[in-house]
Parts: C-alpha cells; sequence; structure tokens
C-alpha cells in the first residue's frame, strides 16, 4: 500500500476537524464528545469545526457501475445508522453544502473544485485517493478511484475514518491520502451448510450486511459451499441453492469475485457418481449470475488421487466455461502425498493448462515455499488459511490450557489479532491473496486483520482494531473496545491461574457492558462479552475444582483408617460441591444468557440440545459449560471399578489414584502438553518468532473422544506426538532412576542421547512404559529425554502415538 499526505500548510492543518451535520442539530459536541472523538483519531479536539450544512454525494453520472453504485448505497445507509444523518445524492455538484465528490478516475464533475497538489491516484487496479478541501463555507472531500472497485473500496476507507455521533460526523481535516491493495485476492469463505455454526440460520439479507462490512474492510471475494454431502439444516430458512444464487447476484451488485468450494466426496472410479457430480456442477453455474473462481479441494473432504482428479477438472472447465468464461479452476494439493503432489507439479508445467487460474495451498497441502517454486509465474497461488479453529487445525493456539480447550473448545469466539498477524507476514511473500477458512461468524475478528494486513502489510492491529471498534461499537468505544479485544487473546496465554488478565478483562468489559446499555443487541458486542464472562468463570470454576480434588485425594488417603468405603463417599462428596455449591452462578446465567441472545441476533449455535448445533466440536461452548475441570468422571468410574475389588486391594489402589501425579522424593512428574503442569518440557520458540511452529517438534494436542465427554483422567486427553525434549537437573548421579511413561501407541525413547530399553511397555491409553535410567546414563547430575521420531504415514493422525505424561522415579536404594 502507498501513503502519501500533502505537505506544508496541509500538514499544519490536520489537526483540524470537519464536522458534518443536518440542520435539525442545532447544538455543537459537548467538549467531551470533542475530546473523545479527537482523541480516537490520534489528533486534538481543539479547533474542531462544526458545519450545519447538509452533505451531498456527488456521482457525476447517474450511469454508474455496480461497484460505484455500492459505494453510494453503503455510505449513505451506514452512515445513516450510525447518526441518523440523511446524506443527499446528486449528480452535479450544488454551490452550496459540504459535499463528497465518488467517481473513477477520468470522469469530470461539473462545479467541483480543483484539488491542488492532491496524492497521484495509482493506476493499479482498486486503487483509490480521498482528499479533502476547505472552501469558503464549506468542505469539500474527493473519493476518486481507479477504477470501479477503488471507488468502493474508497467509501470504505471514508466509512472507517470517520467518528461518529448522534446527527454527526467528524472527519480530519487536511486529509490526502492515496492507497493500493497489496495482495490481489482477498476474501472469506461463507458457507451456507449444515456444520456452519451460524451462517446455516442466516437471511439472504444477513447474508449481504455481512458481505458489505468485509468489503469495508478490504474484501473483494466471497466463496461460498454450493455441494456438500451432509444433512440438510434445521436452521435453512432459505433453500441451498437459492440461497447460494443469492450470495452470486449480491457479489455481482458489489462487484465481487465469486468463488465456490466444490469438494468431491465421491469415488471417481464410480462413472455414475462422477456424472451426478457434473450435472450439479452445471446446474450451479447456471443459477449463479457471476463466478470467478472454482476451488476444488484435492482432499479435507476427498480421497481421489489426482490421476483422477486432474481429467475431471478438465471436464468442469468446459461446463464452467460455457456460462462463464472468464472464470478460473483452482486446485489444492490437501492430503496429497509428496508423490501426488509432484504429480500435480509435472501436469501443470507440462500442459500449461488455460483453464486453471492456479493453485490453492492450506491445510495439510505441501509447504507453500515448495508449491510456489513449482508453479509456473503464469500461476497465481492462493492461500487458505484456517481463522476459525482453535485446537486440532493448521494453527492451533500454542500451548493452550488445557481448561479452555474441555469447555470452549475447537470453535468458540477466537479474536487472535496478533497470533493471525505472525502467521501472515510469515505467508505473505510466497502468495496473491487469499480466501479463508470460516464455519461462521465467530472469527470476525480474524477476518478483518487478515483482510486489512492482504490490503496494506504495514497495518497495526491495534489501529486495525480501533477502526472495528469505531466502526461496529461506536467512535467513543474506538479505544476502549480495541484494547479490550486485545486483552480476550491475552486470556488464552499461559497457565490459566497465572494469567490474572483473565479477571481484569471481565472487569473491564462489564464496566464497558454497564456504560453502553445501547450495545445488547449487536451480535459482535454479544461475542465479546461471552468470551469475557466465560473466561473468568472457567478459570474461577478451575481454580475451585482442582482444590476440590486435592482435598479429595487426601481423604483417600485415609482409607486405611477410615476403611475404602468411606474414603470413597467422602471424597465424592468433596468432589460434588462443584454442583451442590457452585461458584460464580451469577456469571453462569449471564452466559447462558449471552448464548441466547447470539442466537436470536445471529443465529450462533452454542448447544446441540438447545440451538440444534451440528455437533458439539462446532462451537456448542454451553454444553461444556459446566464439565467437570478435575478428575471426578474419571475417579467415580474407577470408585465403581475399586468397589469390586477386595478390600485390602482397595486401600491399595486408592493410595496409588491419591499419590498419580506423585513421582517420590527426589522424583519429578509432567503432565506432557499441560502448559500447567510440564516444566521440565521444552517449549521451542514462541510463536511471535515461530508462527508457523516450523521450529518445534509439536505443539500439544487434546484428544476428541465421546464427543468432547470423555471420561477418561485429564491428563490422557492432552498430549503431545514427541516434545523437543525434557531436561532435568539436580539429579543424584550415583542413583538410579526409572522414566514411566503413559500415552498411547509406541515410544522410542533416549536418555542424554543413548536409547533406553523399557521394562515394561503398555501400549493402550493410560497403560504404563518404564524404562530404567542407570546411573551411567547421567551426566553431571543432568539428564535429557529425547524421543526419536515414529514413521507412521500409513496411519490416520488420531491413530498416531501420542505421550501423556512422564515420571522421572528415584529408586530407593
Amino acid at each position: 500500500m502507498m501513503n502519501f499526505r500533502l505537505p506544508g500548510s496541509w500538514m499544519i492543518s490536520c489537526l483540524a476537524g470537519i464536522l458534518f451535520q443536518t440542520t435539525a442539530i442545532s447544538q455543537p459536541l459537548s467538549p467531551r464528545q470533542q475530546t473523545t472523538i479527537g482523541a480516537a483519531v490520534g489528533g486534538s479536539s481543539e479547533g474542531l469545526q462544526t458545519f450545519f450544512s447538509g452533505v451531498t454525494i456527488v456521482t457525476g453520472s447517474t450511469a454508474l457501475t455496480n461497484g460505484e453504485k455500492s459505494a453510494v448505497k453503503i455510505l449513505t445507509e451506514e452512515v445513516r445508522k450510525r447518526t441518523g444523518l440523511n446524506w443527499q445524492v446528486s449528480s452535479t455538484c450544488p454551490a452550496t453544502g459540504d459535499v463528497i465528490i465518488l467517481k473513477r478516475e477520468g470522469m469530470n464533475i461539473k462545479g467541483a473544485p480543483a484539488f491542488p497538489g492532491a496524492p497521484e491516484l495509482s493506476r493499479a487496479p482498486e486503487s483509490f485517493r480521498i482528499v479533502s478541501s476547505g472552501q469558503p463555507g464549506r468542505t469539500v472531500i474527493l473519493i476518486e478511484g481507479s477504477d470501479s472497485r477503488g471507488v468502493l473500496f474508497g467509501a470504505g476507507k471514508m466509512l472507517r475514518m470517520l467518528q461518529y455521533n448522534k446527527g454527526s460526523v467528524f472527519l480530519k481535516s487536511g486529509l490526502a491520502l492515496a492507497e493500493s491493495p497489496a495482495k490481489e485476492i482477498r476474501g472469506h469463505q461463507l458457507g451456507f451448510r449444515n456444520t456452519a455454526n451460524s451462517y446455516d440460520g442466516w437471511s439472504p439479507e444477513q447474508f449481504e450486511q455481512y458481505i458489505r462490512e468485509l468489503v469495508i474492510f478490504g474484501a473483494n471475494s466471497i466463496e461460498s459451499i454450493p455441494i456438500f454431502e451432509e444433512e440438510k439444516s434445521p436452521h435453512f430458512k432459505t433453500p441451498p441453492d437459492e440461497m447460494n444464487a443469492r450470495i452470486s447476484a449480491i457479489c455481482e451488485t458489489y462487484d465481487l469475485d465469486y468463488w465456490m468450494w466444490v469438494p468431491a466426496q465421491i469415488d471417481l472410479n464410480d462413472k455414475d457418481k462422477r456424472r451426478k457430480y457434473l450435472e450439479t456442477f452445471e446446474k450451479i453455474c447456471n443459477y449463479s449470475v457471476r463466478i470467478n473462481g472454482v476451488f476444488f479441494p484435492g482432499g479435507d473432504p476427498g480421497d481421489n488421487p489426482p490421476e483422477l482428479v486432474m481429467p475431471l477438472l478438465e471436464d468442469m472447465a468446459v461446463i464452467l466455461k460455457k456460462r462463464h468464461p472468464k472464470a478460473g479452476i483452482w486446485l489444492s494439493l490437501q492430503n496429497f502425498t509428496a508423490e501426488q503432489s509432484q504429480y500435480v507439479y509435472k501436469y501443470v508445467q507440462e500442459k500449461l493448462p488455460v483453464w486453471l487460474g492456479g493453485l490453492v495451498t492450506g491445510p495439510s497441502s505441501p509447504p507453500v515455499e515448495e508449491t510456489r517454486a513449482a508453479l509456473p509465474s503464469r500461476y497465481k497461488l492462493r492461500y487458505y488459511p484456517d481463522l476459525t479453529h482453535n485446537v486440532r487445525c493448521d494453527s492451533p493456539i500454542p500451548w493452550w490450557d488445557p481448561a479452555f480447550n474441555l469447555t470452549l473448545g475447537r470453535e468458540a469466539v477466537n479474536p487472535r489479532p496478533y497470533f493471525f498477524a505472525a502467521v501472515y507476514k510469515a505467508l505473505e511473500q510466497y502468495t496473491d491473496g487469499f480466501i479463508s477458512y470460516s464455519d461462521g461468524c465467530h472469527d470476525d475478528v480474524n477476518k478483518i486483520v487478515w483482510t486489512r494486513l492482504s490490503w496494506d502489510l504495514h497495518a497495526n492491529q491495534r489501529e486495525i482494531l480501533t477502526e472495528y471498534s469505531n466502526f461496529f461499537f461506536g467512535s467513543a468505544l474506538a479505544e476502549d473496545g480495541a484494547d479490550a479485544i486485545l486483552g480476550l487473546e491475552k486470556n488464552w496465554e499461559g497457565p490459566i491461574v497465572e494469567n490474572g488478565n483473565i479477571q481484569s478483562c471481565l472487569e473491564t468489559w462489564k464496566g464497558l457492558e454497564t456504560a453502553n446499555p445501547d450495545l445488547a443487541g449487536n451480535w459482535r458486542w454479544q461475542m465479546c462479552l461471552l468470551r469475557a464472562y466465560y473466561d473468568a468463570y472457567t478459570r474461577k470454576r478451575f481454580i475451585y475444582e482442582d482444590r476440590l480434588e486435592r482435598e479429595a485425594n487426601d481423604a483417600l488417603l485415609q482409607a486405611g483408617k477410615t476403611g475404602p468405603a468411606a474414603a470413597m463417599e467422602t471424597a465424592l462428596s468433596i468432589l460434588a460441591r462443584a454442583e451442590t455449591k457452585p461458584v460464580e452462578p451469577a456469571w453462569h446465567q449471564r452466559i447462558i444468557d449471552l448464548c441466547d441472545a447470539l442466537f436470536k441476533s445471529v443465529s450462533l449455535q452454542t448447544s446441540v440440545a438447545k440451538y440444534q448445533a451440528s455437533g458439539e466440536e462446532r462451537g456448542a461452548v454451553l454444553d461444556f459449560l459446566d464439565i467437570p475441570l478435575n478428575n471426578r468422571w474419571w475417579l467415580e468410574d474407577e470408585f465403581k471399578r475399586i468397589g469390586k475389588l477386595p478390600e485390602n486391594v482397595q486401600v491399595k489402589a486408592l493410595d496409588t489414584i491419591a499419590n498419580w501425579e506423585n513421582p517420590g522424593p527426589g522424583g519429578f512428574y509432567d503432565d506432557i502438553g499441560n502448559v500447567s503442569k510440564s516444566p521440565h518440557v521444552y517449549r521451542g520458540e514462541p510463536w511471535v518468532t515461530d508462527p508457523l511452529a516450523r521450529k518445534s517438534e509439536d505443539l500439544p494436542g487434546f484428544s476428541w473422544w465421546d464427543n468432547g465427554f470423555s471420561r477418561q483422567r485429564l491428563s490422557w486427553i492432552t498430549n503431545m506426538g514427541w516434545p523437543l525434549g525434557m531436561e532435568y537437573n539436580g539429579l543424584d548421579s550415583t542413583a538410579n532412576y526409572t522414566v514411566r511413561i503413559t500415552g498411547y501407541g509406541e515410544t522410542l525413547l533416549k536418555a542424554n542421547g543413548r536409547r533406553v530399553t523399557p521394562s515394561r511397555y503398555g501400549r493402550t491409553i493410560g497403560a504404563i512404559k518404564e524404562f530404567p535410567i542407570p546411573p551411567s546414563f547421567i551426566e553431571h547430575g543432568r539428564l535429557v529425554l529425547t524421543w526419536d521420531p515414529l514413521n507412521e504415514d500409513f496411519l490416520n493422525w488420531r491413530q498416531h502415538s501420542r505421550l501423556t505424561e512422564v515420571w522421572l522415579i528415584k529408586k530407593k536404594r
């Protein structure tokens, strides 16, 4: 992006203000309002000018393109929503009153003033410039685009810069800037399908408004999902074919690129299914008024080799070109083997197909550098970032506390502006842009951040959020809203108990909530409040339930005195306090109320039972609001098992449970992957310097068992493939030690670089492996454990071997 500001008197006057106001508004802004608005734009409130004349948008022509018509529409309608102002539209420039000239380059408007010294308008597509000129008795602002879209994005920039109040808008004077987008493709996938956690409940009007808001922040592409192999959603208000046709029409109205994601979840060797797939594709092409790109994923879903995929794409291209001759086919290499990827590279390099728009890289794809290097320069490379998921995904939250994984899970409201900015900057040099993977509105902040960075790589994340808060929450909240959203990202860093920001963040949001009751129906506001309350409630509950489990274990240690039955009964009664004497019932109810409000406002489905979410993993955070954050469920099941054993065996079994994490004198325990309980695990580089996690062997994972309601011990749910290593210091170099491990599958353990042989080797979940470590293996009291990699490419990733717990136990002499 290029920014130009005028020198001399223009810069000197940049802190002066321009206020547009209707004649119906008789009072100027209060000093406090002026201070708030001035601060929000980074300037001073001194010297604000108040103009009571009406504002006219001048287009210079009645024969406008779709992009220009939409620019006029969003300017007038979005200003009216926020201020009550009714800006007039004219094809000619009035002699009096404040004016916004909205035009394409080369269009002459009679009566328009000159803008001497204005920054040069780039000839690059979608570029624009905005210039303000103070004239006797009025102000004139020029929004000029290099093309139709440039006018549209210039209007979007204007809306983001305006500061709003009831009956008035304010803009810094001396404005002179010119911008061009850094990336050609800037879009988001909005799939109208059952697996979405909100989109499937939207009306065409909601889709149009959301697409409009993405455009205001710089998006130029929307991708739908017109082919899906799943049940119809109970939330559909419009038939899928009709809705996808409407989305295509919305893109035509706003002059946006319309893309389709069309996986083939069939065996392409089956000629009948292949024929039906092509017939469905042709029907979609015929009812879509606009198609610019078709994205065919090689996998996830789909499981066909490229030898079958490429001929299918050739046939699809013939069908596509009949109705949409400028559209291209795009292919991702998701889940392709290295050999299959090479097949595609060779096919493209040798055949140079004219129907191919480019390749797509994203989750489960070859490294982006490899694909870019193999792809001939005539073809583009699009990135497909997963902005929607928190775990079991391409960009998991690094070292996420298990308490959040258990409750918020894979598709919770997830503003991650700084993290995703780091990911974007690590990848952008290889791509021509992006269209994100999104399964709901919960990732809204991430969409905006990625969109703004694709327009301007150097955009500041906080300033992006300031624009976001200004536009969606109101100008008085531009700064505070931005900082409060940043606090939500901080909530997910480090151990939950040690993160005092969580409570502070809630207090901030509660204060904003009390001070701004008019935002109660704003779905973006509701989402932020939900996260603030949910995070704080989860933290408070974890602290409480962790203490209850420790008290229950103390009761179990008395089994030899009280008898095992009484000890288990006491432990159960202690653990039950989580339900009989819960923490923060008011927060609990507020979370329920916010989930209900979000379902009503934006169809966010936070419960399978209550709101018919398509699955527990699809944002059903309400269903996990009270899931135990300690081992209560596992203990209940263990007590049933132990109660059937002989009494003398019961006491020993209860002692084992109570001392599960106790390694004994001179020993150590790590819950691998649990950021709160893994002090000996090498972390690798932080995401700030390694956002793609390429310098870490593995990040913690969370197994998805029993639809999230697993009754297994919590330390077995949190896991890693193999950490970079584990280090112990201050050991007794004359003592024998044993490394005890739980996990599942195989493990190849080394101690100080030497492979060790197991004396015990359980392979199932929770089963024990033990490796004796003789004194000769310990060097100067230091022991480093590492793991050799396993080749398990022949297994589904869910079946790969994992590590869950490690004890280093000092043997008694």
